[in-house]
């Protein structure tokens, strides 16, 4: 991959690395064709519902302390801001500091979409760097800005002579990929090319950039890696300006999730010569000692590592063995984003509980190195496989397999999808927390979970009972991907 940071656009994951968003099959031919470059996706004729990729973009840049988000749009396109701005209050309070980011809409009406409004745009920049003054300034586009060509560029290069802080144009018009993740790349892109610097001569450090979302587990991964003489950067939730224009230093980058951090992780590596720790992530004991020994590798760290893995294995294995006899057996459904499907789908198997379909909110075909996901090259070479979609949120498409297969437990990292399941009666697990399989101890607790939903199912029942879903047998009786679209069949 060659990244141009001079350009204030990114491809989209469709364009850049083949991602799709329709597929009905098994995970083996998904993984199969992923590997052989023979992977194409389909459409739908029909579509319930996704989400705009300018929150996965803005709300992963609102999370940096004290900068300016200017949401270039119309009001309803800002509709995100009031959700981000208490979520990273929480976030900030939670972790004892103060974030004063501010995310300004401009409020586009008719008259601006027909004239135009670079000018008003530039007044707005100019008054909120006065009235705040943030760190940095991110000017975003939106659809309506997208649509009529307007030149945000060439406003934020005539300022960059005025403020004396960062600032940067972020394309993030919602319309331009189906895949949401792809804002995750756009707030990447963004960082690198305004905040991020080349590495200062003779820095020596210990630092290793975490690409996470909402750091919850921080205290206990500050812990963890003092084992290994490692002090984590914690990106992008509660991060400064300053942290983030030196994380080309780092020892190493790793990430949470996959689809979270490949951008970031493989251009640091490209530009600065920072080792991304590609691995499987660090959900169940496989993964964890996986991404753990990958980090020991890049760092020159196996030894403590070893150590670490050889008592934390003493602890926790046991119990783990203990509470897998009562899983042993249970059948799941899962529907989250491919950074998670494939790796909980994984622990499921190491849990002892068989996965009858996995479906993925998309699909990344490679990554920016040209390999498969990890995740998948795992189950492929490992000969693990079920059935497998990709959907991204489709609904109907989650019931109508809910209710051929009537699993044990559904589980979901999507807050709505699982309301659902448990209105058809289906006990269900949200994971929500990014660290809820992390490592030995929440594997067990996660876990625990599952035995505690499966155990009581008096609410679902009742719930279903008493609930009339729109869904008719009609679509009960069809294949899930009745609305799929192969691309010879379109006219």
């Amino acid at each position: 991959m060659a990244t141009n940071l001079n350009n204030s656009n990114v491809a989209t994951r469709e364009n850049r690395i083949g991602s799709i968003t329709g597929y009905i099959g098994s995970l083996k031919d998904l993984a199969s064709q992923s590997e052989c470059g023979t992977l194409k996706g389909c459409s739908r004729c029909f579509s319930q519902s996704s989400s705009c990729l300018s929150s996965c973009a803005l709300g992963q840049l609102s999370a940096i302390r004290d900068i300016a988000i200017i949401h270039h749009g119309p009001a309803g396109c800002s509709v995100a801001a009031a959700g981000t701005y208490y979520l990273d209050k929480v976030m900030a309070k939670k972790r004892g500091v103060t974030n004063n980011t501010v995310y300004v809409g401009t409020d586009m009406n008719e008259n601006d979409t027909i004239f135009g409004s670079t000018s008003t745009l530039r007044n707005i920049i100019v008054e909120v760097n006065k009235r705040y003054s943030p760190k940095a300034i991110f000017v975003s586009s939106s659809c309506a800005t997208g649509i009529i060509g307007e030149d945000i560029d060439s406003i934020v290069d005539e300022l960059k002579e005025e403020i004396d802080v960062p600032i940067v144009a972020v394309h993030c018009e919602g319309f331009k990929s189906r895949i949401w993740a792809t804002g995750f790349d756009i707030a990447d892109h963004a960082v690198l090319q305004s905040i991020v610097q080349p590495p200062r001569e003779g820095v020596k450090s210990n630092k290793i950039n975490f690409k996470n979302f909402y750091e919850s587990a921080r205290p206990e991964i500050i812990e963890m890696f003092k084992n290994f003489d490692l002090e984590p950067t914690f990106l992008y939730c509660n991060s400064t300006v300053e942290e983030l224009s030196h994380i080309s230093e780092a020892v190493a980058t790793t990430c949470i999730c996959g689809t979270l951090g490949n951008y970031l992780g493989n251009v640091l590596e490209e530009k600065y010569g920072v080792p991304y720790v590609r691995s499987i992530n660090q959900c169940g004991i496989v993964g964890f000692e996986a991404w753990l020994r990958e980090i020991g590798k890049v760092t020159g760290r196996s030894d403590k590592i070893e150590k670490y893995i050889e008592e934390q294995r003493a602890i926790y294995l046991p119990k783990i063995e203990e509470v897998k006899k009562e899983l042993k057996g249970l059948r799941a459904v899962l529907g989250m984003g491919p950074g998670y499907t494939f790796e909980v789908s994984r622990v499921l198997n190491e849990l002892g509980i068989e996965v009858v379909w996995a479906l993925a909110w998309h699909y990344d075909k490679k990554y920016e190195n040209g390999d498969v996901p990890p995740s998948m090259k795992y189950l492929l070479d490992n000969n693990i496989d079920f059935e497998a979609s990709v959907a991204d949120q489709q609904n109907f498409e989650v019931m109508n397999i809910l209710n051929k297969y009537q699993p044990d437990l559904y589980l979901s990292r999507h807050p709505g999808s699982t309301v659902w399941a448990i209105k058809n009666g289906t006990p269900s697990v949200y994971v929500a927390d990014e660290y809820m399989i992390f490592g030995y101890k929440h594997t067990l607790e996660f876990a625990y979970s599952i035995l505690d939903s499966i155990k009581n199912r008096s609410f679902e029942k009742n719930l279903a009972k008493r609930t009339k879903l729109p869904y008719t047998d009609w679509w009960y009786k069809q294949n899930v991907g009745a609305f799929l679209v192969q691309e010879k069949d379109k006219k």
